[in-house]
C-alpha cells in the first residue's frame, strides 16, 4: 500500500478510484445476468469476477463508449486491449486510413465516436488529407493522449484560440470542458495559426487547466519541458510533442515504449497455451466438438465490417516520426 494512500481520507481516496462507478456498474450486470446467477447460488462468486476483471482491464471490452471512457482506469485499459489485440499491424508494417483504423476501435466498442479517432489521425497527418495511410505506432500514440487526455485538450484547444486573438493567458476564461467541446477544434489555416501562440504563455495557461483537472490531464512538469523547447508553439506541435514524449506514455501507463512496442511475452505466452490446448483437444476429442469449441470463439470477435485492405511498408522500424506516416496515397 502506497504512503499517498495512507494519507488520504476513505471518501477522497474511495472518489479517486472511482469506486462507486464500479459498484453501480457490478449491481447492473448482477441483475442483467440473474437468471445465470442465481441457479449457480453464488452472488459473492459474481462479484469477485467482475473486479478480477476490473483490476485486469478486460472489463472494457465490447462495452459501450459511455462506460469505456468514464474513468482513467477504463480509458487505459481500453488503450492496452486496443494494442494487444492489434499490434500484428505493426509488425506487418501494414498502414492504414482513419477510417480503417476506427474500423478496429469498433470492433472493441460497437459505438465508439468516430470523431475521436478524426481527432488522433490530425495529430499525424497535421494538414495532409484525412484519407491518407498512418503506421500502426503513428497513430497508436497520437490515439492515446487523444482518448485518454480529451476533455483536457478540448480545453486546451479553446485556450490556444483564445490566445491566437490576443488575449492574455492572466486575463483568458478557462472554458469548461462542456463549452470547450462545443468549439471545435480547427486544423490551422492561416499564416497566423501556423506561426502559433507565445510558449510560455500557453505553458501558463495550461498550468491552471491542469488545476482543474487533476487526475485527467497531462503531468505539469513534462507539459513546461516540452513547452520550453521553442519559443512559439503551434496546437498540433503541442499535440505531437505529447504523443512523442516517452514521460506522458509513461504516466498514463497504458502501453510500452516505442522500442518495446512489439513485444507482449503475456499475451503470446497465453496464445501459445491456447493453441497448445486446442491441438490437444482435436486428438481427444471428436472433430465436432473441436469445431464448435473454435465456431464459438470466432463467433465472439466476428465483425459484419468489411476486412481492411493489407498495405505494407518496406520499414518495419519505427522511430514515432511522422515520416513512417504514407502521405502520398489518397
Amino acid at each position: 500500500m502506497s504512503p499517498e494512500r495512507l494519507s488520504q481520507p476513505g471518501a477522497e481516496y474511495l472518489a479517486q478510484r472511482h469506486v462507486q462507478v464500479y459498484l453501480e456498474d457490478a449491481l447492473a450486470q448482477l441483475l442483467e445476468n440473474k437468471d445465470e446467477v442465481e441457479p449457480q447460488g453464488s452472488t459473492a462468486k459474481f462479484f469477485a469476477q467482475y473486479f478480477a476483471s476490473v483490476s485486469k482491464g478486460t472489463h472494457v471490452l465490447f462495452r459501450e463508449f459511455g462506460f469505456v471512457q468514464i474513468t482513467p482506469h477504463n480509458r487505459a485499459s481500453f488503450l492496452k486491449i486496443f494494442w494487444r489485440c492489434f499490434r500484428t499491424i505493426a509488425k506487418n508494417g501494414d498502414l492504414l486510413s482513419m477510417k480503417e483504423y476506427h474500423c478496429l476501435l469498433q470492433i472493441l466498442c460497437p459505438d465508439f465516436p468516430e470523431d475521436l479517432t478524426q481527432k488522433a489521425a490530425r495529430i499525424v497527418l497535421m494538414d495532409d488529407a484525412m484519407d491518407c495511410l498512418m503506421s500502426f505506432c503513428d497513430f497508436l500514440y497520437a490515439f492515446q493522449i487523444q482518448f485518454y487526455y480529451s476533455e483536457f485538450l478540448d480545453t486546451a484547444s479553446a485556450l490556444y484560440q483564445d490566445l491566437l486573438t490576443g488575449k492574455n493567458a492572466n486575463t483568458v476564461i478557462v472554458p469548461t470542458s462542456r463549452s470547450a467541446t462545443s468549439r471545435q477544434r480547427q486544423p490551422p489555416s492561416d499564416s497566423s495559426s501556423q506561426d502559433g501562440v507565445d510558449a510560455p504563455q500557453f505553458c501558463q495557461g495550461l498550468e491552471s487547466l491542469c488545476e482543474r483537472y487533476r487526475h485527467s490531464c497531462p503531468p505539469v512538469p513534462l507539459i513546461g519541458e516540452i513547452l520550453s523547447s521553442a519559443p512559439r508553439v503551434s496546437f498540433y506541435g503541442f499535440l505531437m510533442a505529447l504523443a512523442k514524449h516517452p514521460g506522458i506514455n509513461q504516466s498514463i501507463g497504458a502501453l510500452p515504449d516505442r522500442a518495446h512496442l512489439l513485444l507482449d511475452e503475456l499475451l503470446d505466452k497465453e496464445l501459445d497455451r491456447l493453441i497448445a490446448q486446442l491441438s490437444t483437444s482435436s486428438i481427444t476429442h471428436s472433430p465436432t466438438s473441436s469445431c464448435a469449441l473454435i465456431s464459438r470463439d470466432i463467433a465472439r470477435v466476428a465483425s459484419p465490417r468489411k476486412c481492411l485492405a493489407t498495405r505494407r511498408r518496406p520499414d518495419l522500424e519505427s522511430d514515432g516520426s511522422t515520416e513512417e506516416t504514407d502521405s502520398s496515397e489518397s
